[in-house]
């Protein structure tokens, strides 16, 4: 498990389960007409309202959009042939089947690519992408482009469109007036998508990946026409309020943990009737997408639920041997080994 409360977090920069990113790709490598900066201080924090460290780190400050969580900027200045853009990824590594949720407002800015994915490498890769030059309030067309990058897109020239993994699902709401969930459930063999608790597409077959890697929350512009456009006339904000990740790990060691900690939950347990823990993770609607609903792990928000610095998570709940999903109600079956 890991559940990282970003609308009630104080400095992203002290959080030890998410990484933020500092690099650069050339606008050749990155298919574009521009390169991309990713920089540190594009991606900031803001506390809840009212708190006693209602500050905000970096220099994009005067850019916040006035709503608690983290924001990652597109900046509209191009600097040295590259724009300013922003990556934030989860320090672990390990994560493999399990279902993968952020709530997140995009911007209205014309000119920007935002992007929550799973990834391993260019080939096992699984996207939920959202391009603002897309966005028409008028005929309420908000397209979803959800993406599984695999061995046929690259042989297609990464173009997953020209491959059966690629889909284009128009929202029923406008992703830039508030917040909502976005979701996938990486299960063997497929991978279903959702948008408030509702699917919006399934995918299935050889190009779902079968291995483990990690959480990358995503806000870049290069110029492409045909993709991101840009870069933006004015900054724009993409803000992510909360991310949750249910899975297995990979990690033997976690694995490990887990079984004692299972083991030692039996043991404890005062009904002998079954040995089995099974919790229902609660459906997100527009409703309560700001704040993410029911959070199993209620620590401090800057204490990391199942980050670098606490790998196993704490309790049972993380033994996850069976995912069973509706197209409304996910409900993880959390078994002990």
């Amino acid at each position: 498990m890991m559940e990282s409360k970003f609308f009630a977090m104080r400095d992203i920069s002290r959080d030890g389960t998410w990484r933020r990113q500092q690099y650069n790709v050339s606008a050749r490598a990155g298919r574009g007409e521009y390169g991309k900066s990713f920089g540190l201080d594009n991606v900031y924090t803001k506390a809840r309202e009212g708190d006693d460290t209602d500050s905000v780190e970096g220099d994009w400050s005067n850019n916040w959009n006035g709503v608690d969580g983290v924001g990652l900027v597109v900046g509209s200045t191009v600097v040295n042939e590259a724009i300013p853009v922003a990556e934030l990824d989860s320090a672990r590594k390990d994560l493999h089947y399990g279902s993968y949720r952020a709530g997140m407002k995009l911007t209205a800015v014309n000119g920007t690519c935002a992007a929550f994915f799973w990834y391993f490498n260019d080939t096992q890769e699984i996207d939920m992408e959202f391009l603002s030059r897309e966005f028409d309030p008028v005929k309420k067309i908000y397209p979803a482009n959800l993406v599984i990058q695999s061995e046929a897109s690259r042989k297609a020239g990464y173009d997953a469109s020209k491959t059966g993994t690629f889909k284009v699902v128009n929202l029923t709401f406008d992703p830039t007036a508030g917040f909502h969930e976005y979701r996938f459930d990486y299960l063997p063999n497929r991978v279903l998508f959702y948008a408030d608790s509702q699917l919006l597409a399934e995918m299935n077959g050889t190009s779902v990946p079968s291995g483990p890697g990690h959480i990358i929350l995503q806000h870049w512009s290069n110029g492409n026409p045909l993709w991101s456009g840009g870069p933006p006339k004015e900054d724009a904000t993409l803000t992510v309020s909360y991310v949750k990740a249910y899975f297995n790990s990979s990690d033997s060691d976690v694995q490990s943990t887990w079984a004692e900690s299972c083991r030692k939950a039996r043991s404890d347990s005062s009904d002998d009737s079954s040995s089995d823990r099974v919790c229902t993770v609660a459906d997100v609607t527009a409703a309560n997408a700001r704040t993410g609903g029911t959070f199993f792990n209620t620590s401090d928000a800057n204490q990391p639920s199942g980050g670098a610095n606490d790998e196993s998570g704490a309790t049972c709940l993380e033994s996850m041997e069976a995912i069973v999903t509706s197209a409304i109600l996910l409900v993880l079956m959390m078994t002990c080994l």
